[in-house]
């Protein structure tokens, strides 16, 4: 028999706000995290937007010592660091794990964005007459000596192992925008299976710099609508032009629903199920017929032994690109059936942007305030209705909601998609649920 997977605490780092309680009042204003990018000269992209973490001073965080310069250079895994403290406070009031669990016993398993490379190291792969590689070969020259240095994905996801004495099974994910959903699912089978006891999981990344904006925008993957800022982002919205990028990271704490009742801790919701698969077709497109993300839907809701009924609001993968908004309806009417008229769906990529690696752990967070608050998050700059997106998507506005049982999309580049089935840690047995 399956055990039981609690969420005992998390720590969350986004461009509306870091820490729990910033985070969630951001979703309660329905805030916009999304502007000109600051952090360096994107003038001479088609795309100059990000949604930027700014809340946060990197250089007065506290670093374990033997990665110190490393972890001051890579932006990613001091976001994940830090969540990672917020979410060890939050379980075990700042105490290690392996004061409650043999530290074997303690896995982890993280999302991370790609490495980090010397801007240099690209120049024989772009062509000076290509108009969109122009502004990459101007910063390779522009950068100051020692940026942009290569970083293994697996910085982060080390740092915070040793932050939590979690000697168990250990994994870094870099399925791209289905990693930080990819991993806390893996996550979630090591507990349930009885390959460990607790895990500190989640999804970290950063890529607002010239090689990452640079390289979307060649994909032709994100908005050029420079002038609405943080009306840019406008998943299933008829005037969408694509997604807009974002950076930062959550990482949660989760546990064996009975040791962690048994050690007095807060449940703040259930993993119930888990689904994973894979298109096997081209890197960019979702495969026709949308079979791989039905099927991962499915596969979560079985392990959750929940039917689409119970399903109380779908966070959405709702990047606002062209293609992933109308496929990810029809896979969720596929999936859903007649209940798909009736459950809310709605994607906070309009408030923090497109986080790739870190995108689902984070819109996790946002699952938990909704069955925390009993209020959905918004699609916030929803205005005109595409024909193709017709579910109710929580337009603009946060809803007032009892949630019970929701799930979490994401489909990543490459065709990776993973999807998690939550509940709000009630103590009502899942077959009372129907």
């Amino acid at each position: 028999m399956k055990r039981r997977v609690a969420i005992t605490g998390f720590g969350v780092v986004s461009p509306i706000g870091s820490g729990r309680d910033a985070f969630f009042s951001g979703l309660r204003r329905a805030s916009a995290g999304i502007d000109q990018i600051r952090s360096f000269d994107a003038s001479g992209f088609a795309s100059r937007l990000a949604g930027e973490v700014k809340d946060l001073d990197l250089a007065r965080l506290e670093w374990p010592g033997p990665e110190r310069t490393a972890l001051q250079r890579d932006r990613k895994s001091a976001f994940a660091l830090h969540a990672a403290r917020e979410a060890l406070n939050m379980a075990f009031g700042g105490e290690r794990p392996s004061l409650h669990y043999a530290p074997e016993r303690v896995a982890t398993a993280l999302g991370a964005g790609l490495e980090v490379f010397h801007l240099a190291d690209l120049v024989p792969y772009l062509e000076p007459t290509h108009v969109a590689a122009a502004p990459l070969l101007a910063a390779t020259h522009a950068a100051p000596p020692g940026s942009f240095l290569q970083m293994p994905s697996d910085l982060g996801a080390r740092c915070i192992a040793r932050l939590a004495d979690a000697a168990g099974p250990f994994s870094v994910n870099v399925s791209a925008c289905a990693a930080g959903t990819q991993a806390l699912g893996e996550a979630y089978w090591l507990i349930a299976d009885g390959a460990a006891d607790a895990a500190l999981s989640g999804g970290y990344d950063s890529m607002i710099n010239p090689l990452g904006i640079g390289g979307f925008c060649l994909l032709q993957a994100m908005s050029t609508r420079n002038d609405l800022r943080g009306q840019a982002s406008r998943p299933f919205d008829a005037g969408r032009d694509g997604f807009v990028l974002g950076e930062g990271a959550a990482v949660f704490v989760l546990e064996e629903l009975a040791l962690a009742k048994q050690r007095g801790a807060t449940i703040l919701g259930e993993v119930m199920g888990f689904g994973s698969t894979l298109d096997a077709f081209r890197v960019t497109d979702p495969a026709p017929g949308h079979a791989g993300a039905v099927q991962a839907m499915q596969e979560a809701l079985d392990a959750a032994e929940l039917t689409p009924s119970d399903i109380d609001y779908i966070n959405a993968h709702g990047t606002g690109t062209r293609l992933n908004d109308p496929a990810e309806t029809a896979a969720i009417h596929t999936a859903f059936g007649e209940s798909a008229r009736h459950v809310p769906v709605s994607s906070t990529k309009s408030q923090i942007g497109h986080l790739i690696g870190a995108a689902g752990a984070v819109e996790l967070v946002a699952v938990l305030f909704a069955m925390l608050e009993e209020t959905l998050p918004a699609t916030i700059n929803l205005s005109t209705p595409d024909p193709e997106c017709d579910l109710d998507y929580v337009p603009n506005v946060p809803r007032r909601a009892r949630v019970r049982f929701a799930m979490s999309n994401s489909f990543g580049f490459g065709g990776q998609n993973a999807v998690l089935v939550v509940g709000n840690g009630s103590p009502i047995g899942r077959g009372d649920a129907r």
